[in-house]
């Protein structure tokens, strides 16, 4: 009788799990006065940018954060 080998796959919980973590739950309400306002909506004219502004936010406030993050990691020496 051949053994049959088995293929060790993905848990399907494990996929569940990063779903969930990804969800957006936690609210954050962003003014910006007039200028402001005009400056973005000036921004996505000239690069002709098609994503709601919330994602154009989102993207740029992550990678001033991320790139902050990276730049200020902590060193031995």
């Amino acid at each position: 009788m051949a053994r049959v080998k088995r293929i060790p796959g993905v848990d399907p919980d494990y996929y569940r799990r990063q779903a969930e973590a990804l969800l957006r739950r936690h609210r954050q309400v962003l003014l910006l006065n007039d200028k402001e306002l005009e400056a973005i909506e000036e921004y996505r004219r000239r690069y002709n940018i098609k994503t709601p502004k919330a994602e154009l936010l989102r993207e740029i406030l992550m990678e001033r954060i991320l790139s902050g993050l990276d730049e200020s990691h902590p060193t031995l020496f």
